[in-house]
């Protein structure tokens, strides 16, 4: 690597065109302007300039090094200005979240990148690839559904999320119980054990919260997420997800989300880690977030 300090003296001589006013600009000695342009020879293998009395000559290879100074010095005043501005309204965003999150998020996020020159990175994920991947740094913000013990972390609580049991359209106005959800049976995804538990502990319905997810007949699986309502749709089954998915697919009115008798819901919390200053553009992304999923919220009420 080349030392820069002797690149700037160099690229200073090629600018001014004479020793001594190179050391009387840098403050240096004539002697130490001579050394650096030594030094960068011996680094380079190569002789930089030729003297013809009181003047010099570049050399071919002098020429392409004060090229590459010319551009080490743009870039370096480039990194300074973006170091200086933090714009909140432009650079990199990194977030992760879950699948059914994700599906509401993503589309919010274009509106936003639309309108302002971010460059969105967003990562689906389970919580424990999440929380991982803010603690160590690859990701500057998450959303799940548990607060971390990782000591590095820190969560605001966003908000409680409905959890939904959608059946088939056929379903609708009939009486939940335990006998209809096993006759109908369950599309299973890769969350839906999870989800499926918490309905029942909290669901409200006579008989539901002394049952396990597993009382109840799996009739089909998919992981992908936005093809989770589809079976659904088509009368082949039920299933338990987040709202904000429901939300996001094209269908709802072809669906049936059971009523309930207390409220089931799971807790959301936007993670970043403990000790680190964000950015002022993850600074306004955390309140936007924040301000779009209440929007969403109070929406849904």
């Amino acid at each position: 690597m080349l030392n820069p300090v002797w690149l700037h003296t160099f690229r200073t001589l090629v600018e001014v065109g004479h020793f001594t006013h190179t050391a009387e600009k840098l403050n240096m000695t004539q002697p130490g302007v001579s050394q650096h342009v030594q030094k960068l020879e011996q680094s380079c293998r190569q002789s930089l300039i030729r003297r013809i009395n009181k003047r010099f000559e570049l050399t071919e290879a002098g020429r392409i090094l004060y090229d590459y100074a010319l551009q080490h010095a743009a870039r370096e005043q480039a990194l300074l200005a973006q170091i200086q501005h933090d714009d909140p309204y432009q650079g990199d965003c990194r977030l992760a979240c879950s699948g059914s999150m994700a599906l509401w998020l993503y589309p919010q996020l274009l509106n936003l990148q639309q309108q302002h020159p971010l460059q969105i990175h967003l990562e689906v994920a389970p919580n424990h690839r999440i929380i991982s991947a803010v603690a160590n740094g690859d990701i500057q913000l998450g959303i799940v559904t548990q607060p971390p013990i990782d000591a590095r972390l820190s969560a605001q609580l966003l908000g409680d999320e409905p959890l939904c049991l959608v059946l088939p359209k056929r379903y609708q106005d009939k009486p939940i119980t335990v006998e209809l959800l096993q006759q109908c049976a369950m599309i299973a995804h890769p969350d839906l054990e999870h989800y499926l538990q918490l309905f029942l502990n909290k669901c409200g319905h006579p008989g539901f919260d002394s049952c396990h997810s597993s009382d109840f007949p799996v009739i089909g699986y998919i992981n992908q997420i936005h093809q989770i309502l589809q079976p659904v749709r088509q009368g082949i089954g039920a299933t338990v997800l987040p709202l904000s998915a429901i939300k996001a697919y094209n269908h709802q009115q072809d669906l049936y989300i059971a009523p309930t008798q207390a409220p089931v819901t799971e807790a959301l919390y936007l993670l970043q880690r403990k000790h680190q200053p964000l950015a002022q553009r993850y600074v306004m992304l955390k309140q936007w977030i924040d301000q779009h999923w209440q929007q969403m919220a109070s929406a849904s009420q």
